[in-house]
């Protein structure tokens, strides 16, 4: 019996062994792959990090050290370089409840830390605003650096003020964020004009004129399907996750993902723990409901509210998301939508919480890894990682080009932006 026991113990230390050696090889394996390949991450939210936390200043930290245990901050260059990143959209996002002046002018603030972000680490960092550019700044060992707006109300309901956006450097503008807008329906608020409106439309053909992709996050889902049948160029999902596996408003439904091959667009899998994970999507959901049943019960008394929901947390701890959860968004966009349009929008110093060995932007290798060990090959790795949005970006960059000899178009918001 106690010899039987002993190689039981043996043969299990053995197993787990040669499960670590071959997720080590893995992670080794992807690495080789992006020295090649720019890893491409649709959104990354550092900047604001930055200008919340750390008074607006990139030397505030310093970059080039580790910060996992000395801050909160998921990104640094250190784990940039291991996770084999090459090419990183920073999200210049400013709070949908600013006032679109306000936004406006946040927005500006926010590419304005990118510009001195990248000037104050030019030996990693360099901006890009084409695919041409990516590929050039990887094959120097440099992180290609490029901006994403966050939410339509940045440009204050005018068409003047989204060229402008261009001009600076941003190549994608995510029509919502989690409020609809005076042109747009967002997925996580009341709908209002049943998708875009007319107005709506026309920054979207603009934005094709300009070269800048429309992204698609964070809209709901008749938003969609109007941009994509009004857009002349491939979409971009630059930070979102299948509906099918977690049934979320921010997901993709899979009746989306299937006009993905049509389209010629991408979904960028993000990794926020309640969009991968239902076990945490109806804890998430039911913690709502038991604040808003406390607030009716306590009004006008908050403490009681904070001690109530202290205690239904107690009771209810939170379910935890993990790498497998990732993978099976991954595959799920993959398999709906076709190994061409699925990709990596981590959403990293966004969010509060991330899936455990996901927790900051070193993970890539390690999702990488897995899904080889689940049979991608490395032709897959390469389209996941960075290829597929290159494409994506030649191909709005040449419906530009062909629009070269178009007027900027001067439309306007009818009235007050009421519904007509």
């Amino acid at each position: 019996m106690i010899r039987a026991i002993v190689l039981s113990a043996v043969a299990a230390a053995l197993t787990a062994g040669a499960a670590a050696a071959q997720s080590t090889d893995g992670e080794a394996r992807a690495r080789r792959i992006l020295e090649r390949t720019p890893l491409i991450d649709g959104h990354n939210d550092l900047p604001w990090a930055l200008r919340e936390n750390h008074a607006r200043d990139p030397f505030a930290v310093d970059l080039e050290t580790n910060l996992k245990t000395s801050t909160r901050l998921h990104t640094d260059i250190p784990r940039l370089r291991a996770g084999g990143v090459g090419g990183q959209f920073w999200s210049v996002y400013v709070p949908a409840s600013l006032s679109p002046p306000d936004a406006a002018v946040a927005t500006w603030e926010q590419i304005d830390i990118v510009r001195r972000m990248v000037a104050a680490y030019p030996e990693t960092f360099e901006l890009a605003t084409t695919a041409d550019d990516i590929a050039r700044i990887h094959r120097r060992g440099r992180i290609a650096s490029l901006m994403g707006i966050e939410g339509g109300y940045s440009i204050d309901d005018s068409l003047g003020l989204l060229r402008e956006f261009h001009e600076a450097g941003v190549r994608y503008m995510t029509l919502t964020h989690s409020r609809t807008t005076t042109w747009a329906d967002s997925a996580t608020d009341a709908p209002k004009w049943g998708g875009l409106s007319p107005f709506g439309e026309q920054v979207v053909k603009e934005m094709n004129r300009l070269g800048m992709m429309v992204d698609l996050s964070h809209v709901s889902e008749e938003t969609m399907l109007d941009a994509m049948r009004v857009s002349d160029a491939p979409v971009l999902f630059s930070h979102s996750s299948a509906r099918g596996v977690t049934d979320h408003p921010r997901n993709v439904p899979d009746a989306v993902l299937r006009m993905m091959p049509e389209d010629g667009g991408v979904v960028m899998v993000t990794f926020v723990p309640g969009f991968v994970s239902e076990a945490v999507r109806a804890w998430s959901a039911a913690r709502a409901a038991e604040d808003a049943r406390l607030k009716s019960l306590h009004p006008g008394n908050p403490q009681a509210v904070t001690d109530g929901l202290a205690a239904w947390g107690a009771a209810n701890p939170t379910p935890r998301a993990g790498i497998a959860d990732v993978v099976a968004h991954i595959q799920h966009v993959r398999d709906v939508a076709g190994i061409d349009h699925v990709g990596l929008g981590g959403d990293f110093d966004g969010v509060n919480a991330l899936p455990d060995d996901v927790d900051g932007v070193d993970a890539y290798p390690r999702i990488l890894a897995a899904l080889m060990a689940n049979g991608w090959t490395e032709a897959d790795i390469r389209k996941l990682a960075g290829e597929n949005v290159l494409r994506v970006m030649r191909s709005v960059e040449a419906v530009a080009a062909s629009k070269r000899g178009e007027r900027p178009s001067l439309a306007a918001l009818p009235g007050d932006g009421a519904p007509e």
